[in-house]
């Protein structure tokens, strides 16, 4: 690490990193994070009773969606040409697991999408079945691993 952060130039005011002189690579960023949820809400989301709908696909399209607006959420964050993303939603005991899988062959890294997608695939839960459990608590979410680029890989 080098101790300099990249979106704050020599005055102290923030900028968007100039990413041209940078080579195209194979990236790839996995994120995880978690929705506990009470044991009635977690029943009828399983079972396909949120009167909302089907709450793990919602969830799964607004996860993957949000990977593809994330430079429209997150300041300073480069639009990415984005060639892959999987959500995965497992339901887990007291909770569901979302885990994103985002690539791309660019200049700069994709880290940012894969936890953008996940967080809005838990909001997303947590919106369909709130009349159910307003006490849902998302949690944990976090950058598992990241390939590719000058910095090379990394796990968590």
């Amino acid at each position: 690490m080098t101790g300099k952060l990249t979106h704050i130039d020599d005055d102290g005011a923030a900028r968007m990193v100039d990413v041209s002189a940078k080579s195209d690579t194979r990236r790839e960023a996995v994120a995880e994070g978690r929705i506990l949820i009470g044991a009635q809400a977690l029943a009828a989301i399983r079972t396909g009773a949120i009167s909302k709908g089907d709450v793990l696909a919602v969830a799964r399209v607004a996860g993957i969606m949000a990977a593809k607006r994330t430079a429209e959420l997150i300041p300073l964050c480069h639009p990415l040409p984005i060639s892959g993303v999987t959500l995965d939603l497992t339901i887990e005991e007291g909770g569901i697991r979302a885990t994103a899988a985002v690539a791309t062959t660019y200049s700069t890294g994709i880290e940012m999408e894969a936890m953008t997608a996940v967080s809005v695939a838990l909001l997303t839960i947590y919106d369909m079945a709130k009349a159910l459990d307003r006490g849902m608590r998302i949690e944990g979410v976090r950058l598992l691993s990241k390939t590719g680029g000058k910095s090379g890989d990394w796990r968590a």
